[in-house]
């Protein structure tokens, strides 16, 4: 699987999540929060500075800083169609105002304990329930699988009530929410699965509160 070393309060960090979003595919996140000691000291190890984002992709012996660089890469190598919305200048932009309203969340490293195995998070970038999950991952330093389930047609936008009724024969389509209903029978997000206690949440405060009294110290 490919990995990802960044946090979640940078805006070109953002980028590159956005874009794996967009490319349907899914990463193992390393968050690397300012003052984290569990993570972020491999990127300087491994790549020779502390620079986020920071891919590794041990399918091809690759490992990249710069979010353009990145983003270039992953399409070229996975056959998927560059994300939408302008040059690199023009992202970059619009990726730091997203950033401005949560600028201190998922940005500095809190005591937690580490788990044995990473937790599994269902979510796709711009979902603002998903957004506080990956702050508080971050903030842990928590490693995670990150399942991007983007919205794959037009049937898929709203909420499930304007589905229900307007597209009620559209079908599923989109990898990871096929996975997710064929196991659910939901299609909701953000979505926790942590392995280490067999635990399966959805809803965002319920999660933050699972991961504060699972992993904070």
């Amino acid at each position: 699987m490919l990995e990802l070393f960044e946090f979640e309060g940078c805006p070109y960090c953002r980028l590159v999540r956005e874009a794996l979003t967009e490319m349907d595919l899914d990463v193992l996140i390393r968050p690397c929060p300012k003052g984290g000691q569990r993570f972020r000291p491999q990127v300087s190890e491994q790549g020779g500075k502390a620079q986020f984002p920071y891919l590794v992709d041990p399918n091809t012996g690759t490992a990249l800083y710069e979010s353009d660089a990145i983003i270039r890469y992953l399409a070229e190598t996975y056959g998927a169609r560059r994300p939408r919305g302008g040059g690199h200048g023009l992202r970059v932009l619009t990726s730091q105002l997203a950033s401005l309203p949560r600028l201190t969340r998922g940005l500095r490293a809190r005591a937690s304990q580490p788990p044995e195995q990473p937790l599994e998070l269902y979510s796709f970038e711009s979902s603002p329930y998903s957004r506080p999950v990956r702050e508080r991952l971050c903030e842990l330093e928590l490693p995670y699988i990150l399942r991007n389930m983007g919205k794959a047609q037009k049937a898929d936008m709203g909420p499930p009530i304007v589905r229900r009724k307007f597209y009620p024969d559209a079908g599923i389509r989109g990898r990871n929410r096929q996975r997710m209903h064929a196991e659910t029978g939901r299609l909701q997000v953000p979505y926790l699965i942590d392995p280490n206690t067999d635990t399966r949440l959805y809803e965002s405060a319920d999660i933050l509160r699972y991961l504060n009294e699972t992993y904070a110290q």
